[in-house]
């Protein structure tokens, strides 16, 4: 059952504890902007019987307690909320500067993805390193960000067969996406690189590293800058390198 309640805004049933509200149907950053703007407005309202929200690239899952909000007055709720979203105000973006060492052991799908392409590998960790990459939305393990911006040159399917285990850190590549693996996990991603930050750790305070609607620049370096930033990571005296993203 899906409810139209104006252009760009559907409200559908999500299971029996959940609805889906639609906010865009392309991925975009003005649907991006749109789907921030309504997570602030569900943070700051902070209603009664709300469990969580998941944004997605065109979407917000929300889930919640009948018992504690009937559908239909969280229906109501978020209609309200919608309102007001032009009037919400969200932070400046920033850029954080995300080290990777490219190739060898730590990137052994590079010369493939050179291949692929018709390019040297120095070619594709140049493309891969010259663009600022919008943080659409966190996902399918805690800290990974599913990013826009890279460009098709580099573009290359995933792996015909899984790894099944990639470490946390590891950089790839699959179709027209890039990603950082923020776990160790499985994955068919083709691997290029790693970075060693920490995108999530669990004991920190600020547990995720990156957050949506941000953005990320990635920068080539070197085995020992690697080792080095390893290890001042693991002490926590590592800042990452962040500015102020100033728009197109």
């Amino acid at each position: 059952m899906i409810e139209m309640v104006k252009a760009m805004f559907e409200i559908s049933l999500y299971g029996d504890r959940g609805i889906r509200i639609q906010l865009g149907t392309t991925i975009s950053k003005k649907t991006n902007e749109r789907i921030r703007n309504f997570s602030a407005l569900l943070e700051k309202e902070s209603i009664s019987g709300i469990i969580e929200w998941i944004p997605a690239y065109t979407a917000l899952s929300i889930y919640y307690d009948p018992l504690l909000i009937p559908y239909d007055s969280l229906k109501n709720r978020m209609e309200s909320l919608y309102e007001k979203l032009s009037l919400v105000a969200l932070p400046p973006p920033i850029i954080t500067e995300i080290p990777v060492y490219y190739g060898e052991e730590y990137g052994p799908d590079l010369g493939f993805v050179a291949e692929h392409n018709g390019l040297t590998t120095d070619e594709v960790i140049d493309i891969h390193t010259s663009s600022n990459y919008l943080i659409y939305m966190m996902g399918f393990s805690p800290g990974f960000p599913y990013l826009g911006g890279m460009s098709k040159k580099i573009a290359t399917p995933r792996l015909i067969s899984p790894r099944a285990n990639v470490p946390a850190g590891a950089v790839g590549i699959a179709g027209a996406q890039t990603g950082i693996y923020s776990m160790e996990s499985p994955g068919g991603w083709q691997i290029i690189g790693r970075t060693p930050l920490k995108l999530y750790h669990p004991l920190r305070h600020q547990p995720i590293l990156l957050r949506s609607g941000d953005y990320i620049r990635f920068s080539s370096i070197t085995k020992t800058e690697f080792e080095e930033i390893e290890i001042a990571v693991s002490r926590g005296t590592y800042q990452p390198n962040v500015i102020q993203h100033e728009g197109e």
